[in-house]
């Protein structure tokens, strides 16, 4: 792995340990996550594991987290 950016393939990040929520579902309409090396967090689609990733700062993943556990972002669901 040399240098990691934002939409690179996520195949060429190497061997880390992609996983993805256990309320996902079967279909496969995921987010998969990874901690790489360096500390940083990688996100990507499950639907499309060769795909882009999106590349974050641990606290900008954090701040993310967060924000989701507060509600923040409820108005963006349609039930």
């Amino acid at each position: 792995m040399s240098v990691i950016y934002n939409g690179m393939s996520s195949s060429h990040l190497g061997r880390v340990g992609w996983r993805k929520s256990r309320h996902s579902n079967p279909s496969g309409n995921c987010v998969e996550v990874a901690v790489l090396p360096d500390g940083r967090v990688a996100l990507r689609n499950s639907r499309h594991p060769s795909g882009p990733a999106l590349i974050l700062p641990v606290q900008d993943m954090a701040a993310f987290v967060r924000s989701v556990k507060e509600g923040e972002f409820d108005d963006l669901l349609q039930t």
